[in-house]
């Protein structure tokens, strides 16, 4: 099994990487970026359901807490104001996941939707896969770096920041 060092010598440069993104980005924002800023998702049964506004702050998490909530290797998390968070059907149904924070789901299907830290209570984060159109969400850091799994590589050229944080 190659770690992440030996994954980062088998792909381009961090610059490289970024150069490519940048132009990618510059040339695709427009046909990407809703015009009103407004975005809309929700759970898989579609009991669920949201709307926002604004242009969230996107990252990887790979702590273990996150990992265990979402049955995955990593969560993305797009964080926005609390008050740019529309439930237009029902909210979520609200569990205490640690000390720090509860994590919101569907209770019918299951599907992990928020995330609330106790000293962040003006601002959410929602998961980026229960957005309608998650494609001009993309991740900017990583968050929880130590605790990454030595086989993920996605996001290897985003900067870190880590957390002390286990459960």
């Amino acid at each position: 099994m190659l770690d992440n060092a030996q994954l980062c010598r088998l792909f381009p440069t961090e610059t490289t990487v970024r150069e490519a993104r940048s132009s990618w980005m510059n040339a695709t924002q427009t046909l990407t970026t809703p015009a009103t800023g407004e975005r809309s998702g929700g759970c898989l049964c579609g009991k669920i359901r949201y709307r926002v506004t604004g242009d969230p702050r996107v990252h990887y998490c790979h702590c273990d807490m996150c990992r265990r909530a979402t049955g995955s290797a990593f969560a993305v998390l797009a964080w926005l104001p609390s008050a740019d968070v529309s439930w237009l059907s029902e909210e979520p149904c609200f569990r205490r996941s640690s000390p720090l924070a509860k994590r919101g789901f569907c209770q019918t299907c299951g599907s992990p939707l928020a995330l609330a830290y106790d000293a962040a209570v003006n601002e959410i984060a929602l998961h980026v896969g229960s957005f309608d159109d998650p494609a001009d969400l993309e991740p900017q850091y990583n968050y929880g770096s130590s605790q990454r799994l030595s086989w993920v590589c996605c996001g290897i050229d985003l900067p870190d920041r880590d957390t002390e944080e286990r459960w």
